[in-house]
């Protein structure tokens, strides 16, 4: 595994964000769910994709607070606009969503 630096890491930009709407995507290779997630007034809300159909349903992740990285480029996955990438704990096909053990302010910054 490569060694990463300070100067690499405190460019990565994690932030806490709430799921407001969760959405079916047929169109993805392989299930997965279109959400829009509030990252407070500084960053707002952002898209994204993810493939976390085998551990959640579409009722549960409306109102849960995640940590996603906000700041790559956008991603095209079939017809969607990827925003931002929803971290988790990935174990074959299942995955488990990274969140804050309580619930804090959307935006605030992971470091």
């Amino acid at each position: 595994m490569a060694e990463l630096s300070w100067t690499d890491f405190s460019k990565v930009d994690m932030r806490v964000g709430t799921i407001l709407t969760v959405s079916d995507f047929p169109e993805a290779k392989k299930p997965a769910f279109q959400l829009q997630v509030d990252f407070g007034d500084e960053i707002g809300i952002l898209k994204t994709s993810a493939q976390i159909t085998v551990n959640y349903d579409r009722t549960e992740l409306v109102g849960m607070q995640i940590i996603a990285v906000v700041n790559f480029p956008k991603k095209q996955i079939a017809n969607f606009m990827s925003e931002c990438l929803i971290l988790g704990v990935v174990d074959d096909d299942a995955v488990t969503l990274l969140n804050p053990s309580k619930n804090v302010e959307n935006g605030l910054k992971i470091g």
